[in-house]
C-alpha cells in the first residue's frame, strides 16, 4: 500500500529562511518528509496562484531530503481564506474530484499548515469520509534536538467522540459500515449468498446469474463483483452493463456484437460492440430474459469460444470477458416455453444467487435507511439526519404490513432522497415523515390497484367504459392478452409465450398471425401497444 500526503502549502511556514538558512528552520511540509518511519511515497500539494515559486522551492527541497517521494501540484484559489463557505466548497470541489484508490492507497490529511479556517475544513471532510483517510499532525523537534521534527497520526473513530458526532447531525452507527462493498445486513441468509459469492469473484471466471425482482440491487451486486476482481488483480478491462430491455430489432446486435459500416440504413460507421468494450472486463447484462433467440444463439457461442460475427461483417471478432446475467424471470420457466435458449441457461447457471425483496429482508431497513442517508449527504453535500421521533416513526412503517416495498431499494433511495430534500437544516422531522408516508401510501395503492384490476389494463388501451359490458372471465384473457403484448418486442415472440404449448404440435405455427387474429377482434394494434 501506498501513502498519499494531502497537505496545503503553509505560506508563512514553509518560507522560513532565505538561502541556506532556511534548513535552519523547521519547515512542516519538509520535515514531513524527513521521517525514517513514516514514507511518503505522494505528496499532494495545494497552493494558490501567488505561491508557485515556493511550491517549487518546497518541492525542490523535498526531493533532496526524500527522492522517492513524488510531488504533485493543485493550483487551489481561495478568494478569502478566511471565510469557511468559500474555503469548505473549495476543498470539497478537490476532494470529490480526486481519484481515490483506497484499495492500493492510504490517505493522510495534512492539518498543520494553512488557515485555521482550512485546517477546520480538512478536519470536517476527513471526519465526513470525503477525504479518506487520517488525520497527520506535525510540530517542531524539541530544543536541542537535531530531529526533523515530531508527528502524530489521528485515527478519526467517531465511536471515541460521541458528542463531535453529535455536534455536526451526522450519527454513526455499527451497522452503517460497508461490507464486502456494500451494507452490513442482518439477514442471516443474505449474509451467507453474499460470503460465498465473494469466493466465487475472485476463485472462478465462471458466469454468474443473480435473479431476484426489480429494485432488488442486482445492477449494485454486479458493480461490487467487478470492483471487488479488480482489486484483486482478476480484471484489466472495464465494466460494460447494458439493460438487455433496452434493445430492440437491428440495434439488439448492433450494440453487443458490433456492426460493419453500411450493415444497415444508418450504419454509417464500424461499430465495436459491447462485447468487444468488455475484453478482459466484465459484461453485465441486466434483464436478460428480454434477449431475442437469435442473440441468444451468438451469446452462447462468445461464451463457450470467445469469438464472434458482428452483425455484416464476414470475419469473426474476439473478446475474452466474464459475463455477470441478470434477471427478474423465471429463466427455467421461459425455457420450457421456448423462449429461452435450455443451451444458454445451462451455460449461465452455474452460479446462481437469488436477491430477496426488501421487504423478505426487512430486518436490514435499519442499516439501509442510514447507507440512503449517507449516500444522500454525501451527493448533498451537508449531512442529513432524523430527529430520534421521526426514525421512529419511519421504522414502524416500514416494518409494518403497510409498507409493501414493491420497487424495493428503489422506493427506499426515493423516499431518502424526498425527505432529505425537504429536511430544513438537514434535519428530518415527524411532519416531514408523516408526508412521506401518506406518499408512499398512494403509490403503493396506486399501483396495486392497477396491478389487481383486468378492468384497469383494458380501459387503458381501449378508453373509459370499455370493459363494462365483458364478463370478468373475458376481461381476464383480455387484459393478460395486452400485458404479454406490452412485454414482448414482436408479435412473434408474443405468440410463443401464449401459445408455448399448441404451437408444438402445429406443422406450421404462425405465432404473429394467432396474436393479430386476437388483437383484431377488440379493434387493437400490436404497434399501438407497445407505444
Amino acid at each position: 500500500m501506498k501513502t498519499v500526503a494531502i497537505s496545503i502549502l503553509g505560506t508563512t511556514m514553509d518560507r522560513r529562511g532565505k538561502g541556506d538558512k532556511r534548513w535552519d528552520k523547521w519547515r512542516p511540509t519538509v520535515s514531513m518528509c524527513q521521517h525514517d518511519d513514516l514514507l511518503i511515497d505522494r505528496l499532494e500539494l495545494l497552493f494558490d496562484n501567488h505561491s508557485q515559486g515556493l511550491a517549487d522551492q518546497v518541492t525542490e527541497d523535498i526531493a533532496r531530503v526524500s527522492p522517492e517521494t513524488e510531488v504533485v501540484h493543485h493550483r487551489v484559489n481561495f478568494r478569502d481564506p478566511w471565510d469557511f463557505e468559500t474555503v469548505y466548497s473549495q476543498l470539497l470541489d478537490f476532494a470529490r474530484g480526486y481519484p481515490f484508490k483506497r484499495s492500493r492507497e492510504n490517505y493522510l490529511v495534512h492539518i498543520t499548515t494553512g488557515t485555521h479556517v482550512a485546517q477546520i475544513c480538512l478536519y470536517l471532510l476527513t471526519e465526513a469520509g470525503y477525504l479518506p483517510g487520517q488525520l497527520l499532525q506535525t510540530a517542531p523537534a524539541k530544543r536541542d534536538s537535531n530531529l526533523p521534527g515530531q508527528y502524530q497520526i489521528i485515527n478519526l473513530d467517531l465511536s471515541k467522540y460521541d458528542q463531535i458526532a453529535s455536534r455536526f447531525r451526522k450519527e454513526h452507527q455499527e451497522g452503517t459500515v460497508y461490507l464486502k462493498g456494500g451494507i452490513e445486513t442482518n439477514n442471516a441468509a443474505f449474509n451467507r449468498m453474499i460470503e460465498q459469492l465473494e469466493k466465487v469473484s475472485i476463485r472462478s471466471n465462471a458466469p454468474i446469474l443473480i435473479t431476484g425482482p426489480t429494485g432488488a440491487g442486482k445492477t449494485q451486486l454486479a458493480q461490487r463483483v467487478y470492483e471487488l476482481r479488480r482489486q484483486r488483480g482478476k480484471l484489466e478491462g472495464q465494466l460494460v452493463a447494458i439493460n438487455c430491455a433496452t434493445l430492440k430489432g437491428e440495434n439488439t446486435m448492433s450494440a453487443l456484437f458490433g456492426h460493419k459500416k453500411g450493415a444497415f440504413t444508418g450504419a454509417t460507421a464500424d461499430r465495436a460492440g459491447l462485447l468487444k468494450e468488455a475484453h478482459n472486463g466484465l459484461l453485465f447484462l441486466d434483464e436478460i430474459g428480454e434477449l431475442g433467440l437469435d442473440e441468444q444463439a451468438m451469446l452462447l457461442r462468445a461464451i463457450e469460444d470467445k469469438r464472434f460475427i458482428p452483425f455484416g461483417s464476414d470475419r469473426e471478432s474476439s473478446s475474452d470477458f466474464q459475463l455477470i446475467a441478470g434477471t427478474n424471470k423465471d429463466l427455467g420457466q421461459q425455457a420450457r416455453e421456448g423462449n429461452f435458449r435450455a443451451d444458454l441457461l445451462a451455460r449461465i447457471d452455474l452460479w446462481t444467487y437469488e436477491l430477496p425483496s426488501l421487504k423478505e429482508r426487512i430486518e436490514d431497513l435499519e442499516p439501509n435507511i442510514d447507507y440512503e442517508l449517507e449516500a444522500y449527504s454525501n451527493k448533498a453535500g451537508h449531512l442529513v439526519s432524523f430527529n430520534k421521533a421521526a426514525r421512529e416513526k419511519y421504522l414502524a412503517f416500514g416494518r409494518s404490513p403497510e409498507a409493501s416495498w414493491s420497487a424495493n431499494f428503489r422506493d427506499l433511495n426515493a423516499s431518502i432522497t424526498r425527505m432529505g430534500t425537504l429536511a430544513d437544516g438537514g434535519r428530518i422531522t415527524v411532519e416531514v415523515v408523516n408526508e412521506e408516508i401518506s406518499r408512499l401510501k398512494r403509490k403503493w395503492q396506486t399501483a396495486a390497484d392497477s396491478e389487481e384490476s383486468p378492468k384497469a389494463t383494458i380501459e387503458n388501451i381501449l378508453g373509459d367504459g370499455s370493459s363494462e359490458e365483458m364478463d370478468y372471465y373475458d376481461q381476464l384473457k383480455l387484459a393478460a392478452l395486452i400485458q404479454v403484448c406490452q412485454n414482448s418486442s414482436s408479435m412473434a415472440e408474443a405468440g410463443r409465450k401464449l401459445f408455448n404449448v399448441s404451437r408444438r404440435v402445429k406443422k406450421s405455427s404462425n405465432d404473429s398471425h394467432r396474436v393479430r387474429q386476437l388483437l383484431d377482434k377488440h379493434g387493437i394494434r400490436f404497434e399501438e401497444l407497445k407505444a
